[in-house]
């Protein structure tokens, strides 16, 4: 039984807990790191490492996304985005990342964001995806999709991803005719990601939608203004073991359909995905890690995609750091600093390795112990 706290009279809270706070506990058996096997598979589409590119400008371009796909995990290009709306925004993402300290720096990403949405260029970009040759993926967000589908469906995308900070299946609007996710999916012929979710009944019923994957979280971070926002906070321990037994009863209820979770938020090392996978997850989703690496097309800067709200943004502006490297550095070594910043999914395998297990499956049995 999950703990509940009083907080007040008439009014408990139930207990929550984030990646810092639970550790990995090794098995009696360690294996060899080179019998360790990151890859994983939503649909037909396979991947080497349980790796998606959370579809901010500053870190996916149709070049970097490209290019994560080439090293085994998925890019997703947003197609509300900077590249959907500037034939070229090179100049734009140039200005963006020598903002430096800033105080204007949301104004001017709510002035740049302003530009509208080119129906012709979400179809030259999903082309650029496809001569990538990898899986093509692109996000949308939730009050968009009944408008932007067909030209993205027209266009030819392998995976639709449906991602807003909270979605739910039983949005309710007097004023719009509201998104009917398991209607529109069950008209697609393509696997959808849906996201994201904070708890137990929710990625339940988007499971129940059809959806192929559940991201998890909220992509909270450092940069992220989501809690002093609307007041929201993702204990993302929790948040996918909470999924995870969602998934689990969804299991029981369909016969066997298994729906991926993809867990946003709280990662910056790879002892953090490592922790992640271990609560259940199947992939994480990776935004401020990869503004480090030297493909990032805003040079370091990093902000999430609802920091230009125009009315509403949550999400501070990061300031462009230094490149920690390549991306392929950045995910697979040699690191040169011992932080776990850099090889990620090296860091990740050894952490298996040292648990004694072989795939990400089993990995996700591993014991976990609360250390703070």
């Amino acid at each position: 039984m999950r703990d509940v706290v009083e907080i007040g009279l008439g009014k408990t809270a139930q207990r929550g807990y984030h990646l810092d706070d639970i550790a990995i506990v090794p098995s009696r058996r360690t294996r060899d790191v080179d019998d360790v096997s990151t890859a994983w598979q939503l649909d037909a589409y396979q991947f080497g490492i349980p790796c998606v590119g959370h579809p901010s400008d500053a870190t996916m371009s149709p070049a970097s996304a490209v290019r994560l796909g080439q090293l085994g995990g998925l890019g997703v290009l947003n197609v509300e985005g900077l590249w959907t709306r500037y034939e070229n925004p090179a100049k734009v993402l140039e200005e963006l990342a020598g903002l430096g300290e800033d105080a204007r720096a949301t104004k001017r990403l709510q002035e740049v964001y302003a530009e509208p949405i080119r129906p012709d260029l979400i179809a030259e970009r999903v082309r650029e995806l496809r001569e990538g040759r990898g899986t093509v993926a692109v996000r949308v967000s939730p009050q968009h999709t009944l408008a932007l589908a067909p030209v993205i469906l027209d266009a030819g995308v392998d995976i639709l991803v449906i991602q807003g900070t909270l979605v739910s299946a039983e949005h309710v609007s007097t004023t719009d005719e509201p998104l009917n996710l398991k209607e529109f999916i069950a008209d697609l012929d393509l696997p959808v990601i849906v996201g994201g979710c904070t708890d137990y009944k929710t990625a339940l019923h988007l499971m129940r939608t059809g959806a192929a994957g559940v991201i998890v979280g909220i992509g909270g971070d450092d940069w992220s203004t989501t809690e002093s926002v609307l007041g929201i906070r993702v204990p993302m321990a929790t948040a996918i073991a909470d999924a995870a037994a969602a998934r689990r009863d969804y299991l029981d209820e369909t016969g066997g359909r298994y729906v991926h979770l993809i867990a946003d938020g709280d990662m910056q090392t790879s002892g953090d995905i490592a922790k992640a996978l271990g609560c259940g997850a199947d992939a994480v989703m990776l935004g401020e890690p990869l503004s480090l690496c030297e493909e990032a097309p805003a040079g370091g800067a990093w902000w999430h995609s609802a920091a230009s709200h125009p009315s509403l943004p949550r999400g501070a502006f990061e300031v462009a750091g230094e490149p920690l490297g390549s991306m392929e550095k950045l995910l697979f070594g040699p690191a040169d600093e011992p932080d776990g910043q850099l090889n990620l999914f090296g860091g990740l395998r050894r952490a298996m390795a040292k648990c004694g297990y072989r795939d990400l499956k089993e990995f996700q049995k591993v014991g976990l112990v609360l250390d703070r």
